[in-house]
């Protein structure tokens, strides 16, 4: 008897079944975004800070526009938030690679066409895994959500590095929301996207007052960093050293030049562990070490010169998965040890007014870190 109501349940399920399968088959299905993370996100501490700092992708494969309201970045085991953009703060996150009209809406996705949100949440520690949650509106003014990106986090490198230049002031010239800053400029050179600045600071000299050049700013010569020895971060090996192009006679505002020739004289060092550093714009002539040579962290390599695509004299420092300065993904990397003098609340003020000391106008000594962005720093105890 048992075994004849165990079949009679059995045979009532099939029939069941198909009706079951139908009804989710006919659940309501729309087309909105791909969401892809083409670069897993490695933990970096910076100011103090734990940031997992990484791109996502999405398109719009709707026959329709569709406007971008809320992205949240999840804990894909727990499904806790860890950080979540919407309003302003959303369209600041958000590129837009089609190169839309200025009075465009850049949140609203044509079909077709593709965004890059530029995340960074805060965390306590790396999750085992990140969802990404996106929430958007259909043409028709519908509110609809969803979800993918699913991404898990690599694990950072241990090793810290010593710094890339003596003395100071120094001021770390970056901001991960700049428009056309090193954060989000891809290059697409050798079949794949990539982002080789990623984590990209360029260094320039100050004196007390906050000034980057004397005389005349115009000539390169007269930038307070031009010529400064140019140290190895690590002990290393030379994998690449290239030192074959002039430099112009005058500082001229937004130069450019063809994309091979962007880095300028450089010295790329093997660290290993898959990590390359670069320096980047030096001096013709100043390069004294060639590929293949070991060298020693602390060594002289080169001087800070005015080569490639360069705005004025400065040190452009990164670290990076491969040694070629555009096919590469930046990765994330600490100093062990700097002195935090102050920095700029934004970029308006650099070089124009002394930047804004520390708070009490002590100095104070961070290691294992990056410094914020415009942070002015020394490294007179030299960085070990």
């Amino acid at each position: 008897m048992r075994r004849a109501f165990g079949l009679l349940a059995c045979f009532s399920l099939a029939l069941a079944a198909p009706g079951w399968l139908a009804a989710q088959a006919r659940a309501p299905q729309r087309q909105s975004f791909d969401l892809q993370v083409p670069n897993p996100p490695t933990p970096a501490r910076v100011a103090g800070s734990t940031q997992l700092a990484y791109e996502l992708y999405l398109d719009n494969f709707a026959a329709e526009p569709l406007t971008l309201r809320r992205i949240a970045v999840l804990d894909a085991g727990s499904g806790a938030e860890l950080g979540a953009l919407q309003g302003e703060a959303l369209r600041t996150a958000v590129g837009r690679p089609d190169r839309p009209a200025a009075t465009a809406d850049r949140l609203v996705v044509p079909p077709g066409v593709r965004v890059v949100a530029y995340l960074a949440p805060i965390v306590a520690a790396a999750p085992h895994a990140l969802r990404q949650r996106v929430d958007y509106v259909a043409a028709d003014g519908s509110p609809h959500t969803v979800e993918g990106g699913t991404v898990e986090p690599r694990r950072p490198s241990g090793a810290m590095l010593g710094p890339p230049l003596r003395g100071g002031p120094w001021a770390a010239v970056y901001g991960p929301d700049w428009e056309r800053g090193h954060r989000r400029v891809l290059y697409a050179v050798g079949g794949a996207v990539h982002v080789p600045g990623r984590f990209a600071i360029d260094w320039i000299k100050l004196d007390d007052q906050g000034h980057y050049a004397h005389g005349d700013p115009s000539r390169p010569a007269d930038w307070y960093g031009y010529g400064a020895e140019v140290l190895a971060v690590a002990d290393a090996t030379v994998a690449a050293a290239v030192d074959d192009m002039a430099e112009p006679a005058t500082v001229a505002a937004g130069r450019k030049v063809p994309p091979e020739q962007a880095s300028g004289n450089y010295v790329a060092l093997d660290l290993g562990d898959g990590r390359y550093a670069f320096y980047e714009h030096l001096q013709p002539g100043s390069l004294r070490v060639k590929s293949g040579q070991r060298v020693r962290c602390g060594q002289v390599i080169a001087r800070l010169g005015y080569t490639g695509e360069s705005t004025g004299p400065h040190l452009h420092f990164h670290v990076a998965d491969a040694a070629a300065p555009l096919d590469a993904e930046g990765l994330p990397y600490g100093l062990e040890r700097f002195r935090l003098l102050g920095g700029y609340a934004s970029i308006e003020a650099f070089g124009k007014e002394p930047w804004t000391p520390a708070p009490g106008g002590k100095a104070t000594t961070r290691q294992g870190e990056l410094p914020a962005p415009l942070a002015v720093v020394d490294f007179s105890d030299g960085g070990r």
